[in-house]
């Protein structure tokens, strides 16, 4: 069944329409059987960041997960249509090998997305919507994210969506030192920026998790307090610095709170960063005097710097990633002559085990072993051979010398000029 793989991207759409048909992760294993039972697909996988929404399907066409793409978050087809990439094999496979490497991210040469379609592909297997194709696929595709990291300089200078927080910060505030940061949940792209913020010293970090527990462990890594998030509402306006990236399916952070937020820091300026997809603060906050609110696509001009110093090691990544398609395709190429090889092999034991009962029941019968094998290996030579030499004898004029040609290639003898 063909391969094929279907999406949104940073590059094809707006942050309003990817975060629209974005999965929440406790959700994704019901939708991966979802989607094979409306498609009649054989194999699927879910990839959804903040920047992407992947579909990795075995299934005829990609026609069918486009439909169920859009009914399944209750949207037109027409409204996701114009943003949605359907890439057929060959190019499928070159777009997972891309993904995984860095190569197709906002930021060139990032490590995260592959910890992500790991994890995408764990989902896919607990579900047990994972097939032999697409476990080759994926295995090839973090073999191949491997060599391009190891090989190449793709990542030593690629700058993380945190480390792009902070220098946006930067421009706001004289000295982080001075400043009040406050994290909104407790996940890697937190843990991340906890990490590039904490290493410039702020006054006092704060954790704000769903659960207290997760808040606290990764509170306790680095010096920070944790709270829960019902407790923002009486705290927020401590805060110079806010970070959020949950997987609430709502917003979390409204604009009726946080113009309460400013009247209460004396409009003092906020900084506020949401990287999560679907959206943590509402958007109408960025049109409030005082807060300086992004988006993860507003920081795309921050990790965009430095791409021309990448752009030999993306050669080289590239190269790699071709070598490795080709090779990939020839494998699945080569997928479609297995059933005929069985078959072949079945026809040509059930001719040899209908001859050796023939030979035995004439030795059995007292023959003599040496007619007895003389006429086992003539009968053999005639049954193998009958078929070939009737299809030459009987071929079309204008298809013999295609089949001569491929006789000669398949038996190892020369042509006959």
């Amino acid at each position: 069944m063909p391969l094929f793989t279907l999406g949104i991207n940073h590059h094809t759409a707006p942050l309003a329409i990817r975060e629209q048909v974005a999965f929440q992760p406790e959700r994704l294993p019901s939708a991966l059987h979802e989607m094979l039972d409306k498609m009649a697909a054989e194999e699927a996988a879910i990839l959804s960041t903040c920047n992407r929404t992947e579909i990795y399907c075995a299934a005829e066409t990609p026609e069918a997960a486009i439909e169920w793409l859009a009914s399944h978050h209750q949207l037109k087809r027409s409204q996701i249509e114009p943003y949605i990439y359907a890439l057929p094999t060959e190019e499928a496979i070159r777009h997972a090998f891309r993904v995984a490497s860095g190569l197709d991210s906002m930021v060139l040469g990032e490590t995260q997305i592959l910890g992500q379609l790991k994890d995408a592909v764990k989902v896919a297997e607990d579900a047990g919507t994972m097939g032999s194709l697409l476990n080759k696929l994926f295995q090839r595709t973090f073999s191949v994210a491997k060599a391009v990291r190891s090989e190449t300089e793709i990542g030593s200078n690629s700058i993380s969506m945190a480390a792009a927080a902070v220098r946006l910060a930067e421009r706001i505030f004289a000295s982080i030192k001075d400043q009040h940061v406050l994290f909104i949940g407790a996940g890697e792209m937190i843990e991340l920026c906890a990490a590039h913020f904490g290493a410039q010293l702020p006054k006092r970090m704060t954790i704000a998790n769903r659960t207290i527990e997760r808040g606290e462990s990764l509170a306790a890594r680095f010096g920070a307090q944790a709270v829960t998030l019902n407790t923002l509402p009486e705290i927020l306006h401590e805060f110079d610095i806010v970070i959020s990236c949950t997987a609430s399916p709502l917003p979390i952070l409204g604009k009726g709170l946080m113009e309460r937020v400013i009247k209460q820091r004396k409009h003092r300026p906020v900084f506020m960063v949401d990287l999560a997809v679907p959206r943590d603060i509402e958007p109408e906050i960025s049109q409030m005097d005082d807060v300086f609110l992004y988006t993860v696509d507003d920081l795309s001009v921050i990790v965009k710097e430095g791409l021309d110093a990448r752009q030999t090691a993306v050669i080289h990544a590239e190269a790699i990633i071709d070598q490795h398609v080709a090779e990939f395709m020839h494998w699945l190429e080569s997928r479609a002559v297995v059933p005929t090889i069985r078959n072949l092999r079945d026809h040509a034991d059930r001719i040899t085990r209908n001859e050796l009962d023939r030979a035995r029941k004439r030795l059995s019968s007292g023959e003599d072993a040496e007619r007895v094998m003389e006429q086992l290996a003539h009968a053999l030579a005639n049954k193998f051979m009958h078929a070939p030499t009737h299809a030459l004898q009987h071929a079309e004029p204008h298809e013999r010398h295609d089949m001569i040609r491929l006789v000669s290639r398949l038996f190892h003898i020369p042509e006959q000029h």
